[in-house]
């Protein structure tokens, strides 16, 4: 497919207020709907379908594919393109705005996955959405490089975070391949990475209070520099820092341990001795 021309015969141009980067390399394309695991069982949800160029290939893989384009001066071009396509549906509309469970019910009988060349201003809270809906068996998409190895770093590296461990406690991730911005109309001025987050069926470890877990962890983060037990002392100051010291000590970490080196197993000890804590 010519993206230009098919922009021009609509009277189209790529949108930044959309984060709009059509991608046109075929083998690219091809990867990244083999990697999606969209099979005839497969019931793939494509955000952000664009012109249509990843969702021809995950139209001939999976079962079915509801495409949701925010972008309603696509519409006619998908229409054309899909309109006779007896396994694509084409939605309008904001993808954080849409139930995922009314998306998917259509075909309530297949496997849900998610699948997308994500724009990069809707990344993390589209990713959040999908695994905190708990409803896909993968999702699989293509982000800025740093974002993808956020989602895959390991405790002690710089790329390392809240979203690092948010990522981890629903799913698997695994880094696949890097995406030059050549392949893609108009080219952004970042590599891509797509990245397949394998959606666990249950935490990978007792965790008491999922809002507590995760409230430590942001705690944690917020300041790298500090303490986990300054960092956690502030942010549970009914507690008092001697109370999270102990904590801490509790958990068998030193003193002087910082977030940033914590397993999510630790970050769940800590957490779950925090929630036994008397007020």
């Amino acid at each position: 497919m010519n993206v230009r021309s098919v922009l021009n015969n609509y009277g189209l141009r790529a949108d930044k207020a959309f984060g709009q980067n059509f991608l046109t390399d075929e083998n690219i394309l091809r990867k990244i709907a083999a990697s999606s695991g969209a099979d005839k069982e497969s019931h793939v949800l494509e955000v952000g379908p664009g012109l249509g160029a990843l969702t021809e290939y995950l139209a001939q893989s999976a079962g079915f594919v509801t495409a949701v384009e925010a972008d309603r001066r696509l519409i006619p071009a998908l229409t054309d393109r899909f309109g006779e396509t007896g396994n694509v549906r084409l939605v309008q509309g904001d993808i954080l705005k849409q139930d995922f469970s009314e998306l998917l019910t259509a075909q309530s009988g297949l496997v849900p996955r998610l699948c997308a060349n994500l724009p990069y201003n809707i990344t993390t809270p589209v990713i959040i959405k999908a695994l905190e809906s708990g409803l896909f068996a993968s999702v699989t998409v293509m982000v800025q490089k740093e974002v993808a190895e956020r989602m895959a770093a390991v405790p002690g590296s710089p790329d390392y975070g809240a979203f690092s461990v948010f990522t981890q406690y629903y799913s698997l991730p695994k880094r696949l391949f890097s995406v030059p911005p050549t392949c893609f109309f108009p080219p952004p001025k970042v590599t891509s990475a797509v990245i397949r987050l394998e959606v666990l069926k249950a935490p990978p470890v007792p965790i008491g209070d999922t809002t507590l877990f995760f409230r430590v962890v942001r705690a944690a983060f917020a300041q790298r520099r500090k303490t986990l037990t300054n960092a956690l002392s502030g942010e549970f100051s009914a507690l008092g820092k001697e109370r999270i010291a102990a904590v801490i000590e509790g958990c068998g970490l030193p003193p002087q341990v910082r977030g940033e080196t914590l397993t999510l197993a630790q970050f769940a000890e800590v957490a779950n001795l925090i929630g036994k804590m008397p007020d």
